[in-house]
């Protein structure tokens, strides 16, 4: 019985180690992502109060150095940018080659929409994305694009490739 015990003493504390490590990388990656995504502002992941981090984590986001109470503060825009940047630093943590991000954009202004293509290749530099968008200004970072355009009954698409991408990429 001893012996059962101690070693579910161990498995506990290897536990606790594991999710501490990732959350502060998470966190890590989460608060970087966000500020680009959003100037000026900051986000973090703490352990929700009086209970660590194996009971939960509370966001916390804040705009020039002044924290919300609450995420309810927060426009439309803002939540998704939160839940996107929350979203990526986790996927960051666990990287896969290849993510598919559908209309990720749509509560978003264009300017917004333009940081998150920025903000995917400076962060994600050994992934592929295949994002579907109905606003231009995602694809200025995009290596090759195909657009759909539905005429006479029928859906036709085209395929353009970013030279300026791809001869950055070359040199």
């Amino acid at each position: 019985k001893e012996k059962i015990k101690h070693i579910i003493c161990k498995m506990d504390e290897k536990k606790r180690e594991k999710v501490e490590k990732a959350w502060k990388v998470v966190d890590e990656n989460f608060s970087s992502i966000f500020s680009t995504l959003l100037q000026g502002a900051q986000a973090r992941l703490n352990p929700v109060k009086q209970a660590g981090q194996l009971f939960g984590l509370e966001i916390n986001v804040g705009f020039n150095g002044v924290w919300k109470e609450s995420l309810s503060e927060l426009s439309g825009g803002q939540r998704s940018l939160v839940a996107l940047s929350l979203v990526l630093a986790m996927l960051k943590f666990s990287p896969a080659p290849l993510y598919i991000l559908d209309e990720v954009d749509a509560a978003l202004d264009m300017s917004h929409t333009q940081n998150i293509g920025n903000m995917l290749k400076a962060h994600f530099t050994g992934s592929q994305f295949i994002i579907v968008s109905l606003k231009d200004g995602m694809f200025n970072n995009a290596n090759v694009l195909f657009r759909t355009k539905f005429e006479e009954g029928v859906s036709a698409v085209t395929r353009t490739v970013n030279t300026k991408l791809t001869q950055r990429g070359r040199k």
